[in-house]
């Protein structure tokens, strides 16, 4: 089983971290980065199944549980942080996230509120819950995109989404500071997850990332890790209301 040196500044031996949308992409390579790193880790999916077959892959890098639930289901999110409330929550990371591209004229206004509704609602909610149940020393990541920052055609409810997320993050970290939480966001750029496949079998967009980047190159989604580990381990205890750009160069580069 994998875990942490005790003492070590990234360590988070004996923390308990929720990682939301855990049971694939860069959601699952949080969770195994901070089970890695001595968490005890909570696998949130909407399916049962999948949140238990998450945990199965994770089972040689450290601790870590299933915990379905709708994060959009107020209800539901009521519910689970009921349960979770003896055992408490050191870190949550509000990796869930939808995506809706097309032509602006294409949404209907509830095409719109469901996209603010899951992506920009439910970590407001989350995160409040969360704090409830944070000692001085929690940590609350919000994983947005260089699509908060950056616009392109169709993609307009996904921008306004993201963008609200990294407010929403200075915003929390005002709030929580004085009880000790910090509250910080993650900005991934192009990660070749398989939510992303086709883009990443177009030879024409590593072309154009190889020009685009720094670094020249499409992200391995294990990449994200590191940046989760520090965020929500006492290396950054002096770090909040920050977005960091794990982008290979994207935000930097012209």
């Amino acid at each position: 089983m994998g875990g942490a040196v005790t003492g070590s500044l990234f360590s988070l031996s004996g923390k308990r971290a929720l990682v939301t949308g855990g049971v694939q992409g860069l959601g699952f390579e949080i969770a195994k980065a901070l089970a890695s790193a001595g968490a005890h880790v909570l696998v949130n999916g909407r399916d049962v199944a999948r949140a238990q077959d998450a945990v199965s892959l994770l089972a040689d890098h450290g601790s870590a549980e299933a915990l379905a639930f709708d994060v959009a289901d107020e209800s539901a999110v009521e519910a689970t942080f009921a349960r979770l409330a003896s055992e408490g929550l050191d870190i949550l990371v509000n990796n869930v996230g939808l995506r809706d591209r097309r032509a602006l004229d294409e949404y209907s206004l509830n095409d719109v509120r469901r996209m603010l509704e899951i992506n920009l609602v439910a970590p407001f909610d989350l995160s409040r819950c969360a704090a409830r149940l944070m000692k001085s020393g929690g940590r609350i990541i919000n994983i947005t995109s260089i699509a908060g920052p950056f616009s392109r055609q169709g993609d307009a409810t996904y921008t306004m989404a993201k963008g609200g997320l990294e407010a929403m993050t200075r915003a929390l970290a005002a709030e929580l500071g004085l009880v000790g939480i910090n509250v910080n966001a993650i900005a991934p750029g192009y990660f070749a997850t398989e939510a992303n496949q086709a883009m990443v079998d177009d030879p024409s967009v590593a072309d154009w990332l190889s020009q685009r980047t720094s670094l020249g190159r499409w992200a391995r989604p294990e990449e994200i890790g590191g940046a989760a580990v520090f965020l929500a381990s006492d290396a950054a205890s002096y770090v909040t209301g920050h977005v960091l750009f794990v982008d290979g160069g994207y935000a930097a580069h012209f």
